[in-house]
């Protein structure tokens, strides 16, 4: 492989990773319900990546679509259903604590292999599942304030969900290893969307919402930039890279996030919220790592 091709596909993740660490600001500007902001990033997103497979004049592999398609259907449901956990987990606590919550998903990943996959669980796994879990602890304040703070409580609780349907989805697209990442990325978009219509029509059929001022545009740039234009870089980064090294430029994501919620929406972390973050994001990039010799 070249290496001019390399440091493109590395330079497209990087990007990808940073868009997706702006996702929380853009969200807490958008007054509408968590449903119907996933709902429409849906829609446009998936729309933006047709338009885009129908440009670059490469027809999409129907038949592995077809095959798989019950499982691409579920796993899009679950992506769904995790974008409104997290963009609920966004308004009731900080978009540094949502992200580290959701990014608490590898862990589940890492638990639930053993089960599914019989693949074995490690000692070094097992210390950083245990190390991520302490994090955890330490981020979600009790051991300072205690548990006085319901709506924090709740907001790292969607945090959490949001991590649990997203683990779904990865151990699931393990399963779905022979549909083409684009492929398999349209279809998840488009079922998303179709799963969020009946639930969004439900609950917030003939509710009053506000759609003035800067909300369209917002959306749209969720749509388009944060799905369609993040997706393409990062699946076109992926295919030329190790999958060891595309998961490690992944962590981008939640440092930026914590990083630009605290230059634009003056979030500050406690200094347990900070020892929370190193031991949640060192463990899970640890757990990454392969090491030279063999594991116990």
């Amino acid at each position: 492989m070249k290496h001019s091709s390399v440091n493109t596909a590395r330079l497209s993740i990087i990007i990808a990773m940073l868009i997706f660490g702006t996702i929380g600001i853009f969200v807490r500007h958008v007054p509408l319900p968590s449903s119907v902001i996933a709902l429409v990033r849906g829609v446009i997103g998936t729309a933006f990546l047709l338009g885009f497979s129908v440009l670059r004049k490469t027809p999409l592999n129907g038949a592995a679509i077809r095959s798989n398609l019950g499982m691409l259907v579920l796993s899009g449901a679950f992506i769904g259903f995790n974008w409104i956990l997290l963009f609920e987990a966004y308004r009731y606590t900080t978009v540094a604590t949502a992200t580290l919550c959701y990014y608490l998903a590898p862990v589940f990943v890492i638990l639930a292999s053993p089960i599914l996959f019989k693949e074995a669980l490690t000692l070094r796994k097992g210390i950083c599942v245990g190390v991520a879990l302490v994090g955890m602890v330490f981020v979600s304040g009790v051991l300072e304030t205690g548990i006085s703070g319901s709506g924090e409580i709740v907001g790292i609780l969607f945090g959490v969900g949001a991590a649990v349907l997203y683990s779904c989805v990865v151990l699931m697209n393990k399963k779905l290893t022979q549909v083409p990442g684009f492929e398999r990325t349209i279809v998840q978009l488009g079922a998303a969307a179709l799963s969020l219509l009946p639930y969004v029509l439900v609950t917030e059929w003939g509710k009053n919402m506000n759609w003035s001022g800067p909300v369209v545009p917002v959306l749209l740039v969720l749509g388009i930039v944060h799905t369609g234009i993040a997706y393409v870089l990062y699946f076109g980064g992926i295919k030329e890279l190790p999958a060891q090294t595309s998961a490690l430029l992944s962590y981008i994501d939640p440092v930026s996030a914590i990083i630009l919620s605290a230059v634009f929406l003056r979030e500050e972390l406690s200094v347990s919220g900070l020892v929370g973050a190193v031991l949640v994001l060192g463990s899970t990039v640890l757990s990454e790592l392969s090491l030279p010799h063999k594991e116990q």
